[in-house]
Parts: C-alpha cells; structure tokens; sequence
C-alpha cells in the first residue's frame, strides 16, 4: 500500500490486562480503532462510533514497542470496518507479535493474517443487530486459535446461543465458546445455573476490568 495510506483512525492506545476470553488476566496492548457500523443496545464502547486520531502505522508501532508486552488486541468499534486494519494486522504478526482480533461479527473476517486469533462476537437478540451476523465468520473459526462471545442479557439470548452453538458444531470449530453476560444485569445467577446446567463445552465470560476498576471502565 502506499505510505500514505499507512494510517488508522485511533480513539486510543493503551496497557492493561486483558479483561475477557481465555486470555483473561494476561498484560495486554490495546489498539482501539475508531467507528463502528452497529449500535448494540448495550454497547459499552459509543464514544468509539467518531472521532479518533489519524494515527501512522510507525507510530503505533513506537508506542506498542515502548510498553514491552508481546499480547496485542486489535479491538474497537469494529476494527475490521476500516481496510487499513487488515495489512495493519499483518505487520503486528510479522514483528512477533500475539495478535488477537475482537470483531463483532458484522465484517467478514476472511482477509484477517491467518496468523491472527479472532475472538468474535455473535450478537444476540437483546443486542437489537442479532440479524446482521456476518454467518460465514463462525464456518471460517478455528479450532485451535480462535474464540466466539456471546453477550447474553437475558434467558432468550442464552436459548439463541444454545442454538447456534448446535447449529455450528462451534464446541469443536473453537478453542473456546464463552457465555459473557452483560455487566450489572439482575438475573446473572439464573443464567450462570443454566450454563452450569446445559453439558455444553462453554466458559462462562464475566468482564475482569470491571469488577477491579468499576462498571465505568469501558469494554476491552
């Protein structure tokens, strides 16, 4: 690509650890692009939607050297919405990097460096985009890497993702399928019972951020 399109829109680069999936408590890098072509009910992330900063490949490289942590979570938004983010993906594999990719399933993930582990969000009906799921993504997850969310707020959307689950085989296409219910919801204990009850190859998913710097901390 020509270097002057060497560029992203960012709304932040940040340290911390990693708050979800199975990568849960480990140091984390985080590049969080700007925009997003849902509006999930219970996003936790809208201040992504605009904004940001032209930002250069080279000097989010120079800021994720200076942190010395070799786990990368490319998230957003949507990070995927933006095409620059596909070569950029693949400059962090070929540095050595972990790269992880939290999408919400919207995008098609086909063009993302197979070197790359995808964490993808199914949205759920509660989310109010469940009919916009880019299918395809979950027929392309792999067993060994990648990861698929669901983020429940109530019983229906843990029966959704019962199904789909069956419907995908997706306990065998993933090295994990994580139930990640809604943070501050009333019926959390009803839902974890029910998973704990289902047999399904599931982790249940709560948000770690949250519950060490408070419900305030927007979503990683």
């Amino acid at each position: 690509m020509p270097i002057s399109d060497r560029t992203l829109r960012i709304t932040e680069i940040f340290l911390s650890i990693q708050g979800e999936s199975s990568h849960a408590g480990r140091p984390c890098s985080f590049v969080r692009l700007t925009g997003c072509p849902m509006r999930c009910v219970w996003c936790d992330s809208e201040y992504t939607f605009t904004g940001g900063e032209r930002t250069s490949f080279e000097d989010i490289f120079a800021k994720l050297d200076k942190f010395g942590c070799n786990l990368v979570e490319v998230t957003g938004g949507e990070p995927l919405a933006q095409k620059n983010a596909f070569p950029f993906i693949r400059e962090l594999c070929d540095r050595s990097y972990e790269v992880l990719i939290e999408t919400g399933g919207f995008v098609s993930t086909e063009d993302v460096d197979p070197r790359a582990k995808i964490i993808l969000d199914v949205k759920c009906p509660a989310s109010g985009e469940a009919e916009r799921n880019h299918w395809p993504n979950l027929e392309r997850l792999r067993a060994d890497m990648d990861e698929v969310k669901f983020v429940v707020a109530d019983m229906t959307d843990w029966e959704f993702a019962k199904d789909v689950i069956a419907k995908y085989g997706l306990a065998d296409r993933t090295k994990e399928t994580l139930i990640s219910p809604v943070h501050g919801i009333d019926n959390l204990a009803e839902i974890a019972e029910s998973v704990s009850r289902s047999g399904l190859k599931v982790r249940f998913n709560l948000q770690l951020h949250k519950y060490i710097w408070g419900a305030e901390v927007q979503g990683v």
